[in-house]
């Protein structure tokens, strides 16, 4: 039988990403090698992307009346 899974060490055992179809205390050979390294692109934290959409749009009650501007309800 060959099975190929991920697992990750904590630094006393392996512990595999998914569950496994294995007999407890059964002796099996384990091949260990690291999956190829991605290039790990840094994201930008949500606020900053949230603040690079922000745009001024000269409304000073927006927040407060923000249904009469999105849906043409009565201002309150």
């Amino acid at each position: 039988m060959t099975k190929t899974l991920y697992a990750t060490f904590d630094g006393l055992v392996l512990k595999p990403e998914e569950d496994v179809d294995l007999k407890p205390n059964h002796r099996y050979l384990i091949r260990v090698e690291s999956p190829p390294q991605k290039k790990i692109k840094r994201k930008k934290k949500i606020l900053q992307q949230i603040a690079a959409r922000a745009q001024d749009l000269g409304i000073s009650d927006l927040a407060e009346q923000h249904d009469h501007y999105l849906y043409g309800t009565e201002k309150r």
